[in-house]
């Protein structure tokens, strides 16, 4: 990732437009910003500060990188080669686009800051 043509700002993200996608099971409620070079989608950085309900499951393996970082709750990732990992708030991961497909889950609700 670079990160070109992002002058310094600030993000008040309790004013950015919440948007909700279901899991197979739960809801994930997405604040969503774009960054960066605004002709081009696969330029711009998309950051985004993410809820899990609880009992939350995504509906979908993801192969799209991401740096994760869990600011509150616990989120259970799981590869497709079917390993697990359970992060805490102050943990995160970090995977490249294309990389290991994966896919979260959370027992008792989650809330995410996400880079990609």
């Amino acid at each position: 990732m670079q990160l070109t043509d992002i002058p310094f700002g600030v993000t008040d993200w309790a004013t950015v437009a919440a948007t909700h996608h279901p899991g197979l099971t739960g809801t994930a409620t997405w604040r969503t910003q774009f960054f960066g070079n605004s002709g081009s989608t696969d330029q711009r950085v998309r950051v985004r500060l993410v809820e899990y309900s609880a009992g939350y499951l995504a509906d979908h393996w993801c192969s799209k990188g991401h740096v994760l970082l869990v600011l509150e709750g616990e989120l259970l990732t799981e590869l497709d080669d079917g390993r697990t990992f359970t992060l805490r708030a102050g943990m995160s991961y970090q995977v490249a686009d294309g990389a290991e497909a994966h896919r979260s889950s959370t027992t008792g609700g989650a809330r995410l800051f996400i880079v990609d």
